[in-house]
């Protein structure tokens, strides 16, 4: 059997069976006597844009594109005057290449780059303040022995933690860390998280301890990391530690495809290694035998078909644009240049390689890259203006 069509037909059921499970939910919600399952998140989401004190965020999408069509032309302007540090999201320790061609075409092009080493799945050691404190040790390593200032990009929950390091750290940071880019990271909180675990709305108890075992026994993760990104949890966090005001911020945030063609579309997330094969030999000895060298072969997983039916759940429920696990709103980091693309991403594009790559289109390092270029400008402005 031909392995694409296999997992088309795969990936096809299970759209075609969790929407059909989406529908039946929000058929129930409707009919629901319970006003507070009916609502779910939808007073939550967006809560920071309706926050009293919380500052206004800029449009840096155009400066962005324009960033990113001199580098796809060749044009690169990052400083290696920096040590650029990449911050992987929850559950990263599972995607082994979980931001390595960032960091290989980083390190091609002579830059200081690094990925944070954080516990993101492990028992007691992925909640956002134990991480807050990794990260705070790790940034300062890298100081002192480069005598360089980080520049820091996280991922989904590592923005988050980044930027809780900076919330929480910042006397001992500010003269240390550049700036801060969260890319496709939850800052607000993410109704997904919300609506699994917090009781009396779409889950209970019992589906508490489906996830629990889930997250908890399969992949031996902490659920605590999860509940870190409910909105309760993160109001919570942002009225006890606010961002410094003077640091250079970027949100970036995306929205999924939901186009039926998105089902096909594999994701590679690691590699593993094929032993080696003793083969027979074709030469004048009968019994002599080759040895086939151990290959290297991709593990792909349809990532963009979850997070397209996760995006398609999320329209139809609360009518929110998102890239299948965070809304474009919940991203938006107050003070911070929002950048929003003018392509279609879902929420693990960024970080890991699809192999359905189109020449014309940029791809995640070269965003990468862009992304840190605008925050070097930033830096740049900040200082002549005083406030660096």
């Amino acid at each position: 059997v031909d392995a694409p069509f296999m997992w088309f037909e795969i990936c096809l059921e299970a759209r075609c069976g969790l929407l059909e499970m989406f529908i039946l939910s929000c058929q129930m919600c409707s009919s629901s006597s319970s006003e507070k399952t009916l609502l779910g998140s939808s007073d939550d989401i967006g809560w920071l844009q309706r926050a009293p004190g919380m500052d206004p965020v800029k449009d840096g999408s155009t400066r962005f594109l324009e960033l990113l069509e001199g580098i796809r032309n060749g044009v690169h302007t990052l400083p290696d005057s920096f040590v650029y540090l990449l911050i992987p999201g929850l559950f990263s320790n599972h995607g082994p290449l979980y931001f390595v061609s960032t960091k290989r075409f980083f390190s091609k092009m002579g830059l200081a780059c690094h990925i944070a080493k954080i516990h993101s799945e492990f028992f007691m050691k992925a909640s956002v303040e134990h991480n807050a404190w990794e990260l705070k040790q790790y940034i300062e390593e890298l100081y002192w022995g480069s005598g360089k200032r980080v520049m820091l990009l996280g991922h989904s929950k590592g923005g988050v933690d980044a930027a809780a390091a900076l919330s929480i750290y910042w006397c001992d940071l500010k003269e240390k860390v550049a700036g801060l880019a969260l890319v496709q990271s939850p800052y607000g909180g993410t109704p997904l998280a919300s609506d699994i675990l917090r009781e009396g709305q779409i889950a209970d108890k019992e589906t508490r301890r489906v996830m629990e075992l889930l997250i908890c026994k399969l992949i031996k993760g902490d659920i605590r990391a999860l509940e870190d990104l409910t909105y309760e949890k993160r109001k919570e966090f942002i009225m006890r530690h606010k961002l410094p005001q003077n640091v250079p911020l970027i949100s970036f945030h995306s929205e999924a495809s939901v186009a039926l063609d998105v089902i096909a579309t594999m994701t590679q997330i690691a590699h593993a290694e094929l032993p080696w094969l003793p083969l027979p030999g074709f030469g004048d000895n009968e019994s002599e035998d080759v040895v086939q060298v151990s290959r290297t072969v991709p593990v792909v997983v349809p990532l963009s078909a979850a997070m397209a039916v996760c995006a398609l759940h999320l329209q139809l429920r609360y009518g929110e644009k998102s890239d299948g696990l965070v809304t474009c709103r919940d991203a938006e980091v107050p003070g911070s240049v929002v950048v929003r693309p003018n392509q279609k991403l879902d929420h693990a594009w960024m970080v890991y390689s699809s192999w359905k790559k189109n020449p014309r289109d940029p791809d995640a390092c070269e965003m990468c890259e862009a992304l840190l270029t605008l925050l070097v400008e930033l830096g740049v402005a900040k200082q002549e203006k005083g406030m660096l």
